[in-house]
This record gives structure tokens, sequence and C-alpha cells, in this order.
């Protein structure tokens, strides 16, 4: 991806504000820019974080009045000296200064090609490479808390930690190698082992954090289930204050599962809207419903939605046509509460109406206080990416295999299994490691043009 010495540009921003910004990195790219724009003096002769005026000028006709920031090298996002230009936001504006930088030599940037030279540059890792991307798509605050932190180092400081330590186990173990015909011992095996039980513990924290980092990312996954006819649609309409499921008094009415998303309190929420679950022979609506199990198995929580009217003369309520795992969260619903003023729920219940909107701050409450985020706002470390979860799981293995042959592995084949657990950890932040092209295409190929 990276063509050594060229120099890229790109728009760092979207189209159609009042402002855009143009950004040019490169070996020279002062200089370059010198070719189109005219200010108090030429850019190659300005020193770095400095300010400069002037017009982009085509031969002898004014495009727009600019501002030029001058960043130079290594103290740079790429670690190359670069340049930005502030101009007007027109479309035309924009299109004519790319034409002038690829005319004076620039070529267009790929995307995220900025980024991918700035790692190339060791200004930052394959960790907080992918959080610059995940900190752009954020839309909300905990993803942003998740990004943010991971883009600062954080994550990758844990990383580096345990890698270090990894290395210098593995160092220990290859001295003693060096001196096998004195028979000297420079690794405590008691001590060795211990510190490799501390490192899995790690290990499997930081695998098992994957659950929350990954639903803050992709949105926390709510099934909304129940028998035809309690409300499900009508709640979902109500969660997202729009009308956006289909709501009718005939039974099996939701053929397909509807999923649409919204923001509570800081996290946000995938709703799953599915076919109310009952036997029936409507081909059709069978599909609906195994869809619905479907759904109901890949939700981290679940909406039990029961009717008032459904329950029993001692307030209890029909049992679920399903089962969760010991991950997934159950919250048990009553709806149409409304038509049943003197109704006692039981304890743990949430008592709605879906119609008037009764109760559904409750809800909404009872939700959010499903997704501890605690641990994200501390700014404890927490796994996002599934490329990084399968590093963790690849190295927690390589662990355990070390260490159910601990007793019985000589010191040269017990430092190969510590080698392959340093470099599943080193896979994840490209440090000590070269990274195959395939999988920094594959990373980069996801960012917008301009970063």
């Amino acid at each position: 991806m990276n063509r050594d010495h060229d120099i890229i540009v790109a728009p760092a921003t979207a189209a159609g504000g009042a402002i855009a910004v143009i950004r040019l990195s490169g070996p020279e790219v002062c200089a370059l820019c010198d070719r189109f724009f005219k200010g108090r003096k030429p850019l190659a002769q300005a020193k770095g974080y400095t300010l400069h005026y002037g017009r982009i000028m085509d031969g002898d006709r004014a495009v727009d009045d600019v501002l030029v920031s001058v960043f130079r090298a290594p103290h740079s996002y790429t670690g190359e000296d670069s340049a930005e230009i502030s101009c007007h936001g027109s479309s035309y504006i924009v299109s004519e200064i790319l034409r002038l930088a690829q005319a004076a030599g620039a070529r267009m940037a790929e995307p995220g090609e900025f980024t991918v030279r700035a790692y190339l540059a060791g200004k930052i890792d394959l960790a907080q490479a992918e959080a610059v991307a995940d900190l752009i798509a954020s839309s909300s605050q905990a993803a942003h808390a998740l990004a943010s932190q991971q883009m600062r180092g954080g994550y990758s400081a844990s990383l580096e930690t345990l890698r270090e330590r990894l290395v210098a186990l593995a160092s220990l173990l290859e001295l003693e190698l060096d001196f096998s015909e004195e028979d000297v011992e420079f690794a405590d095996r008691q001590a060795l082992r211990e510190t490799l039980e501390q490192i899995g513990r790690s290990i499997d924290g930081l695998r098992r954090s994957f659950a929350l980092g990954n639903a803050i990312k992709e949105g926390v996954a709510v099934a909304i289930a129940g028998a035809p006819n309690v409300g499900k649609s009508t709640l979902l309409n109500r969660l997202l204050n729009d009308e956006r499921a289909l709501v009718s008094d005939i039974a099996g009415t939701t053929r397909d599962v509807i999923e649409e998303q919204t923001n509570i309190d800081g996290v946000v929420f995938r709703f799953l809207d599915t076919a109310g679950i009952r036997t029936t022979d409507d081909r059709l609506e069978q599909m609906g419903i195994q869809r619905t199990i479907q759904s109901i198995r890949r939700a981290r929580i679940v909406i039990y939605l029961a009717a008032a009217d459904s329950l029993g003369p001692d307030g209890s309520i029909p049992q679920p046509d399903f089962t969760l795992s010991r991950e997934q969260t159950l919250l048990t619903v009553v709806n149409k509460i409304d038509t049943c003023p003197t109704l006692v729920l039981p304890e743990g219940t949430i008592g709605i109406s879906a119609r008037s909107g009764a109760g559904i701050d409750d809800l909404c409450l009872a939700l959010r206080e499903c997704v501890d985020t605690r641990a994200l706002f501390q700014g404890d470390p927490v796994v996002s990416h599934s490329r990084h979860f399968q590093a963790l799981s690849q190295a927690s293995g390589a662990l355990q295999q070390a260490l159910s042959a601990f007793d019985s592995l000589p010191a040269d084949l017990l430092a190969e299994e510590i080698r392959a657990v340093t470099a599943a950890l080193g896979s994840i932040t490209g440090r000590g490691l070269i990274t195959p092209d395939e999988i920094l295409s594959s990373i980069f190929s996801k960012f917008c043009i301009g970063k």
C-alpha cells in the first residue's frame, strides 16, 4: 500500500461543509505546495507547527484564499513532512486544489494510507490504528470511550507489558541452553510457572472483556420475544419513538425480524422485533418463528414480553418457549398494565404500557444496567476487535499447552512454546513482528480516504 517517497493527497473532511481540509504528506511536500500556493514566504522555508495565509493559484487565476498548516518530520501524524490546506467547502474548490496537487506531483491517497504511514513510522501500533477508524465510526459515548482508550495506547501498553514479561522468560530459558554443559539453571521453575499462570489470567481477562467491547462497538443486541399479540412491535416503536414496525391485532403480523437501534444513556442498543412464538400451520409464519429463535440465540439481552391479561390468577407469568445461555440476560416484562390497574407483578418483573409509554423509563434503566461499562470508563483495557480476540485465544491456547507439559518439557521446547504466546500477542499491535501485507490491507481498506 505504502509507496516510498510518494507525496499523497486527499480530502480530510466530508463534502458540503463551510470549510474543507485537504491533507498532504511525504518528502518535500512543502516545496510541492509552493507550486500552487502563494503566501508571504515559501512553505519550503516554514518551520513545523506554523500556520500560513495565502492563495491557491492556477497560473494567474486565484482559486481560493486558504490557510496552510505545516508539520515537520518526525513530529507529524505520519512521521513525514505534512501540510493541511483549509479552504472553503465548495466541492469545486476542493476538486481544483486536488487537481493542482496532482499536477504538481502528488497522487491521491488510498483508504487509510495516512494512518498506514503513521504505523510504518512507528507513531502508532496496529491496535491504535484500528482505534482511529473506530473513533471516527463511534456513535455513542461508550463506543467513543472505548476507541479513545485504545487509541491512547492503554490497551497496547497492557499487551506490551505481557509480551515483555514473556520475552524475558524465554531469554532466561535460552540462556540456560548456552550453559547446558555446566548444568546451570537461570530460571526458577516454580517462579516461572507462577509467572506463566499470572500472564494466562491476564490474557483470559482480556478475552472475557470481548463480550462487552464487541457489544459496545456493534451495538448491544436485544431480542423482543413473546407470544403473538403481546405488543412486541408496539414496544419497539415506543423505544425508537418512531412507527417503525407494523402494528395489528391480527396474530402473526410480524413474519420477519425487524432490527433497529437507539441510544440509551450513552450505549447503542440494537432491538430485534421478532415474530410471535406459537404453534401454527402457516409455513411463512413458521419461517418467521425459526428466525425468532435464531435472533434470541445471538442476542445479549432478551426481553420476554407477556400481556397483563395472559397472567394467571395468582399473577404468574407464562414460561418462555426458549432457553438462554449463561452469557445472556433475561428481562421479564409485562405489557398492557393500564388494562389491569390492580395487577400485582412478581418481584423483578417490569410493568409497562407500550401504547401509553408508562414504565418505559424503568425498562430503559434496566436495559442500561445490563451493560456494565464501569471498567471501560475507569480506563481498564477492553477488547473490541474479533482479530484481537482470535489472537488472544491463540495465545491462551499456546500458554495452556506450555503449562500442561511444563514439567516434562526441556528448556528449549518450553522457550519455543513461550515464543508462540509472544508472537500471538505481538500480532495484535504489530510490535516485534513483520506484519504481512494482507493483514495491513485488510485493516486499512476499511478506512475512509484522507485518514
